[in-house]
């Protein structure tokens, strides 16, 4: 079983910058990809960044050239910098962990609120 653990959160005007962790607790599978989602009200959640076991990252459309995923595999975290921030990325933001080779695996974290102001 894991246990993903999302912290950094919280306000921040327009222009501004934030720094998201997650945490890993237990054991994590081989190959599995841990990546960062967010949903806002009314939205599908999407993609934000994801990184695999051999540190290949890919962003969402949305996020690119503005935020930065960076995995550690020793420690079992997860960190995303946002930088450049506009209202547009006020959501709640998910740390996941999944595995698409058998024996699968998805994890989601609790999730962590980001509200960027005009």
């Amino acid at each position: 079983q894991v246990q993903l653990v999302e912290s950094g959160g919280g306000l921040v005007n327009t222009g501004g910058s934030l720094t998201l962790s997650c945490a890993a607790s237990g054991t994590i599978p081989g190959a599995a990809f841990m990546g960062w989602y967010r949903q806002a009200p009314g939205k599908q959640r999407e993609l934000v960044a994801e990184v695999s076991s051999g540190g290949i990252t890919k962003y969402g459309d949305s996020t690119k050239g503005r935020f930065t995923a960076s995995r550690d595999n020793a420690r079992k975290t997860l960190t995303l910098q946002m930088d450049s921030l506009n209202p547009e990325d006020t959501a709640v933001y998910y740390c996941r962990l999944n595995r698409r080779i058998t024996p699968l695996a998805n994890y989601w974290g609790q999730g962590t609120q980001v509200t960027v102001s005009s």
